[in-house]
């Protein structure tokens, strides 16, 4: 190959890479994304234009349902391992997945309310019996509001404390 072909490729790969870099960092998913454990999920922030969030898959544990159609779940009726992670997200942490817990969550998936990216923070639910993350977590958003999922964010309901 020429040089001019080789620095092409080379600029094309380099694009491709740092793309690929940031779709996998802005999944917030089992990634190292940014950390937001330092900041306070009751931190107000003015969300954007609402879209209606598709109701839990699950069989709901509780008939009401917030402004956004969410089904509202009580902390109490929650795995004791969920309520032990909102203490830690009150608190500021320390957090278990340090990198992982307090991340961006992109909410890809479109289940939460629309907000704007970074808006939404995940946080690791222990499961008893496993030797990784699991699937439950619990969604912050900046509004002081708390989502419970145990499927890995196919569905959510909305914690009441």
């Amino acid at each position: 190959m020429s040089r001019r072909t080789t620095q092409v490729v080379s600029s094309i790969v380099t694009v491709v890479l740092l793309v690929g870099v940031w779709w996998l960092q802005a999944r917030g998913g089992d990634d190292a994304g940014p950390s937001r454990a330092s900041q306070s999920p009751s931190v107000a922030s003015t969300p954007s234009a609402t879209t209606s969030a598709r109701p839990s898959a699950t069989p709901t544990r509780s008939a009401s349902r917030d402004e956004d159609g969410v089904a509202y779940v009580d902390l109490a009726d929650l795995p004791p391992e969920a309520a032990e992670t909102v203490a830690l997200i009150d608190a500021g942490g320390p957090f278990p997945y340090p990198g992982k817990d307090g991340s961006t969550f992109g909410n890809f998936e479109g289940v939460l309310p629309d907000r704007p990216r970074g808006y939404y923070a995940e946080y690791t639910v222990d499961t008893p019996g496993l030797s990784h993350r699991g699937a439950r977590r619990i969604i912050a958003g900046d509004g002081g509001e708390l989502y419970w999922t145990e499927d890995h964010y196919e569905s959510f309901e909305r914690i009441r404390r």
